[in-house]
């Protein structure tokens, strides 16, 4: 029983506190319609991991490189002629398949490939949790200072702008948070089920909420549900953890969606 304590607890703790990036990012991305933005820039990871992987860098340092060079291009790219989910379709792709290709040319990576895609959160250790700790914190209270802003930006622009805030500096913000959240979920969930652990639970949230704040609430709760019964259901089962945690969010939006749909015929 120790052994598996050893194993699945600092897990554990680091998917309980990413949670608390989770929930609020989730939720702000469905407001502002941003959902496809974090796919983008979760496919951009695997490129990152192989020019780490190529430079014999940490990993974090070659995903941080890809994720800030995506925010720049995209701010760069913003024009009111080019619609923003078929940029976000053009850097997806392309980013996706250039490090697939990359890592393909790199056998000490070849290996690691589906935890790359997939992730694997029993690979924490307890060595990384204050440095994970500490940048969710920073992330956090950054997210605290603007997220009136955030809101006032997601529910009218227009007005938020006429009032003095800048959604150009605020959406800068938004991005920048995302950038980070890829880097703290590749070992998670992976590049491909990044997008899936902010959708789900905001989107699950929705069904159940009355307002903003009930809406981060529920999304919290509905998160840590999935990563802690897909954390240790993975262990029993001997399954990708990031497969298990989605599949568990996923259930869970299908009972709520399924039990209101019964709800309203009875």
């Amino acid at each position: 029983m120790m052994e598996w304590l050893q194993l699945l607890l600092p897990a554990w703790i680091m998917g309980t506190l990413l949670v608390f990036l989770t929930a609020p990012l989730g939720c702000l991305m469905l407001w502002r319609r941003m959902s496809f933005f974090a796919d983008t820039m979760a496919h951009g990871t695997l490129l990152g991991v192989a020019i780490a992987g190529a430079m014999a860098l940490p990993l974090w340092m070659g995903v941080a490189f890809i994720a800030g060079l995506l925010v720049a291009i995209l701010w760069v790219l913003h024009d009111p002629r080019l619609p923003n989910d078929a940029l976000l379709a053009l850097c997806s792709a392309t980013l996706l398949c250039s490090g697939l290709m990359f890592i393909q040319h790199i056998p000490s990576l070849r290996p690691e490939l589906l935890s790359y895609l997939f992730g694997d959160l029993l690979t924490i250790t307890w060595a990384d949790l204050p440095v994970f700790a500490t940048v969710i914190v920073v992330a956090l209270a950054v997210l605290y200072k603007s997220w009136q802003a955030q809101i006032q930006i997601a529910i009218d622009p227009d007005m938020a702008v006429s009032e003095g805030v800048s959604a150009k500096w605020q959406r800068l913000i938004f991005m920048l948070l995302l950038a980070l959240f890829t880097i703290l979920a590749l070992r998670a969930v992976g590049s491909l089920l990044m997008g899936a652990l902010l959708v789900i639970p905001a989107l699950t949230a929705r069904l159940l909420a009355h307002s903003p704040k009930q809406m981060v609430i529920w999304a919290f709760v509905i998160a840590q549900i999935g990563v802690t019964v897909g954390l240790w259901s993975s262990a029993g089962l001997n399954t990708s953890t990031g497969l298990s945690i989605v599949l568990t969010m996923s259930i869970l939006f299908a009972l709520i969606f399924i039990a209101q749909k019964f709800k309203k015929l009875t």
